[in-house]
């Protein structure tokens, strides 16, 4: 994972999880958990359940996917789903995008990060890039199949080769009045900012 991920996971833990409930113990699912060069679960908030999941067993992997389209979990488990330079390896991330919505809680989050540009880099493929608009025709396909779902912002960020597509999502827009605050509003060095 490189640095500006990184910190963009923590801005995003930051901005975001102080406005989970603690009834419970809040929960968080990472796809595409492998450690390699740094994790976000490194600078994931205490006091969260936090597993992670693969489609190989290494470090950082809680549960190896048998089917990379299907996350073994209950509908509406998770508080928080996060996604940080994976998306570009799924072939089909848009079936991957509608699991996440299923497992998370109505009220829950995905925090997505995928790069709009730079190198070919394997792993085991490289297929896609994500721009502005990717979003929104994520939301499109969200509504499609009948979700509630909603963009909170979007952004790419400049200054580094990957130009990460930043983008957290709501399951269900009812609930979007609980996370009164942005990333963008201290975010530095941005380019097509979106807050919804």
């Amino acid at each position: 994972m490189h640095l500006t991920a990184l910190q963009s996971g923590s801005t995003f833990f930051g901005v975001y999880a102080s406005h989970i409930s603690r009834e419970t113990t809040p929960k968080i699912l990472e796809i595409g958990s492998q450690n390699i060069n740094g994790s976000i679960r490194d600078v994931a908030p205490s006091g969260f359940d936090y597993i992670g999941v693969d489609f190989e067993d290494a470090k950082g992997v809680d549960v190896v996917l048998e089917d990379a389209y299907t996350l073994p979990f209950d509908d509406d488990s998770f508080d928080i789903v996060v996604s940080s330079s994976c998306f570009e390896h799924s072939e089909m991330f848009w079936l991957v995008f509608l699991e996440v919505l299923r497992v998370l809680k109505p009220s829950g989050l995905f925090y997505l990060n995928a790069p709009s540009a730079g190198a070919v880099h394997r792993y085991p493929v490289d297929c896609w890039r994500f721009y502005p608009d990717s979003g929104k025709a994520l939301i499109s396909w969200a509504k499609r199949n009948g979700t509630n779902a909603k963009i909170l912002e979007s952004y790419i960020q400049k200054g580094e080769e990957w130009r990460d597509f930043i983008a957290v999502f709501i399951k269900d827009s009812t609930f979007a009045s609980m996370f009164p605050n942005r990333m963008l509003e201290t975010a530095n060095n941005t380019d097509h900012g979106f807050i919804y």
